[in-house]
């Protein structure tokens, strides 16, 4: 049996012996590879020239080497090349056999990792259903996590008394918002699809322009207006919210602030301008709701109806009860407590008599925190400033982003921030339609007058209409990429649709095409909003100016 290199799988010419891995190389080959990597080609371990043992076999006598012009020295220029190619070889087939181990390992790794993600999600879904067995149990939680302990905190000097309470639905607040919905229900069918003379026309409506500018309402040092709102009374009053966290009132006509309401500690986010009193109301990040009085310029009462920022505002047609909706959050102990009732439960059913208490497995903990954010609105009394009802969707794993009656006042929608648009009656505090379709969070919302037709704008940078009565999307206005839609109005007939965002743009109704488009605003535009039978139009930004817009 002859002796084969374990590099070249060739008989060696000058056979040698490794002894750390006892193999058989030809000394050339071995000696060459010794001299770049210093160790074993076999298994990778130190070795030196001098380690290696020569065996001795019989073989010719070579002859002297011949000149380098000869065809021997070419043939050995070959050998030596050869040589080359058979090291390169070995070490490739050395690389791909590292690779084809670390490829299996990887593979066992990811079959391990999905058998894991498989088990959990097996874990899960049995904890979500026995969290659903125990629903009456965690509503009863919910309920002792919402309701807040009647008190009253006395204010400092100027404050208000501060109420929180939860009175609840009584009849008579129930009756009372049917007997208004009843009338205007009935002043609707009157008026019937007429559109009032005083009405501007499309074609006047179009040739718009800007006619006032006022950059002077709030701080120069913290720009921007966030809010916008006119008495709808009286459209010459004009209301607006800002980031220095002040409200002011301003006459359009004699163009001066009637009044500067201080008392937020954050921006204000949302104002209303009452229909028929001299009050205004304002909410802010400081999740505060505050009623001012005009003519004495000073907060008359402060709604603490949330524990997070207060992110919509809308005042009932009754003018008597505000609706808002906020970033409420589930406090970690009600998690806590609907984890520990559950497994209570659990344990109570599936050990019967052998009942027994151990903390809850991680998977239920992981199911509780799913539970642990929870949409909130609240109903609340503004001559009390006592909050009537609170309500939250435990369905819901996101904050609410605004909310606006519908003109009955019998129902109202809501926006949230994962793109869903949630119609709920009031006084049932029940969630009775879903319209989704938007990419992102839901950022305005607008009831036509006609009642008939709902607005909704998100960061997809699309306004939605719905048919309120067939439940269904019946328009998509695709506007320009990455426009931001900030407000959504209708006039006081239902005949214009105003957008307000990257600029301000007016649609007619029915066609849905568009009118005008100003652009007179260097920075995002926050609110707009129509004068009386559309005789102008006002809106505010984030360049701190309000502005006004007519023939």
């Amino acid at each position: 049996m002859s002796l084969v290199c374990a590099i070249s799988n060739e008989v060696p010419e000058h056979p040698c012996v490794s002894p750390v891995s006892n193999q058989v190389f030809e000394r050339r080959l071995i000696e060459k590879y010794i001299a770049e990597n210093g160790a074993d080609p076999m298994n990778g371990q130190p070795l030196s020239e001098e380690q290696l043992i020569d065996i001795k076999v019989s073989h010719p006598i070579r002859p002297k080497a011949p000149s380098s012009t000869s065809i021997p020295a070419i043939l050995k220029a070959l050998q030596d090349e050869w040589d080359a190619v058979m090291l390169h070889s070995f070490t490739l087939r050395q690389q791909l056999q590292t690779t084809r181990q670390e490829l299996s390992h990887a593979l066992y790794q990811h079959d391990a990792a999905c058998r894991v993600i498989a088990r959990l999600t097996k874990e899960v879904t049995a904890a979500r259903e026995a969290l659903a067995t125990l629903k009456p149990q965690a509503g009863l939680v919910v309920t002792q996590a919402v309701a807040s302990q009647p008190h009253v905190t006395a204010g400092g000097a100027g404050e208000p008394m501060e109420v929180s309470e939860q009175v609840g639905m009584i009849p008579e607040i129930i009756q009372k918002l049917q007997d208004k919905a009843t009338v205007l229900t009935t002043e609707r069918k009157k008026r019937g699809k007429t559109v009032p003379e005083e009405l501007v026309r499309t074609e006047d409506l179009s040739k718009y322009r800007q006619v006032a500018t006022h950059a002077g309402l709030h701080s120069a040092s913290v720009p921007g207006i966030l809010s916008l709102d006119l008495c709808p009374s009286d459209t010459n009053k004009v209301l607006t919210g800002g980031a220095d966290k002040n409200v002011v009132v301003f006459d359009k006509k004699e163009e001066q602030i009637i009044a500067t309401l201080k008392g937020h500690t954050k921006k204000v986010t949302s104002v209303i301008y009452h229909p028929s009193q001299s009050v205004v109301f304002s909410a802010s990040p400081d999740s505060t709701i505050r009623v001012w009085s005009v003519t004495g310029g000073n907060c008359v009462q402060v709604v603490r109806a949330h524990e997070a920022s207060v992110t919509g505002l809308s005042l009932h047609a009754t003018g008597d009860y505000l609706l808002s909706s906020s970033e409420d959050q589930v406090t970690q102990t009600h998690t806590q407590n609907i984890c520990t009732h559950t497994w209570i439960w659990m344990s109570r059913t599936l050990c019967k008599d052998n009942f027994y208490l151990r903390s809850p497995p991680l998977s239920l903990l992981f199911i509780a925190s799913l539970f642990s954010l929870h949409q909130y609105w609240a109903f609340s009394d503004i001559q009390t400033g006592r909050v009537l009802t609170k309500v939250t969707d435990e369905a819901a794993g996101c904050a609410l982003t605004c909310a606006q009656f519908h003109p009955d006042g019998l129902i109202f929608g809501t926006g949230t921030a994962d793109s869903q648009i949630k119609i709920w009656d009031l006084k049932e505090r029940t969630n009775v339609a879903n319209f989704p379709g938007h990419i992102g969070p839901v950022t305005s919302i607008a009831f036509s007058e006609n009642g008939y037709y709902l607005a909704t704008g998100a960061q997809d940078s699309s306004v939605k209409l719905w048919d309120l009565r067939k439940l269904k999307n019946f328009k998509t206005i695709t506007l320009d990429n990455n426009y931001e839609v900030k407000s959504l109005v209708f006039d006081q007939s239902g005949t214009y649709l105003a957008v307000g965002g990257t600029d301000i743009r007016v649609y007619i109704c029915k066609q849905w095409s568009e009118v005008l488009n100003f652009t007179e605003h260097t920075g995002v535009v926050t609110g707009v909003a129509f004068g009386e039978h559309a005789q102008f139009l006002t809106s505010t930004g984030m360049d701190r100016s309000l502005k006004f817009y007519s023939l």
